[in-house]
């Protein structure tokens, strides 16, 4: 399987500090994977970092074979990099329909399919006419992963997609991302410390012990 994404020995922090202290991982085409651990530790910086708003300290970024280090956050959105950052960052005054609009800016051409973002989230479709500051957290997360779907991203960054959800909308939101070939990589003081398979995940007490390191 190619790789869509990998990186190699990534460093990024804050104003010279660092956070990330030589990340490694790889995702191939069709992958489902997961960054986990406790509060903290780097993953927020690594989504930050893979998607262009900070800068690479050290190591190297590559999407679908190119060496993106240098390339913008705008940039790497219209080569297919799809971002939903954490706290969902709708435009509240605008819109869910005029919110969904604002993906299509992100296309590299080809008519972006609503119908599917409306097949995965009916919520949209119903208050396609509704402020998306009116809306629920979990409902604003929908439009979040919605708007990035208009786009037609080839990789999707999901920034703590479940936090501030009620459990019931979190399984709506799980339902829809594809779990086959799911794998993970545990992330402690900036550093990748373990690749789990997809029954490592599954497992609870395993996942627990990876919470609270």
């Amino acid at each position: 399987m190619s790789d869509m994404l990998k990186v190699t020995d990534l460093r990024a922090g804050y104003g010279g500090e660092p956070v990330l202290q030589g990340v490694s991982l790889r995702v191939g085409k069709g992958e489902i994977v997961a960054v986990i651990g406790r509060n903290g530790v780097g993953k927020s910086t690594l989504m930050r970092t893979l998607i262009g708003l900070l800068p690479v300290g050290a190591g190297q970024i590559e999407f679908a074979g190119r060496e993106v280090n240098k390339v913008t956050a705008q940039a790497r959105a219209r080569m297919g990099i799809g971002y939903i950052p954490q706290g969902r960052d709708v435009f509240p005054r605008l819109t869910v329909r005029e919110n969904l609009l604002v993906g299509e800016t992100a296309r590299r051409g080809g008519t972006p399919d609503y119908d599917k973002v409306y097949e995965f989230f009916p919520i949209l479709k119903e208050r396609a006419r509704q402020a998306a500051g009116t809306l629920s957290g979990g409902q604003q997360q929908q439009l979040a992963i919605g708007r990035a779907m208009v786009g037609g991203p080839d990789l999707m960054l999901l920034d703590e997609p479940s936090e501030g959800i009620q459990p019931s909308i979190v399984k709506d939101i799980a339902r829809n991302i594809k779990r086959l070939n799911a794998e993970g990589f545990v992330i402690d003081k900036g550093r990748i410390i373990a690749e789990v398979g997809p029954e490592d995940i599954k497992d609870r007490e395993k996942v627990k012990k990876w919470l609270a390191l």
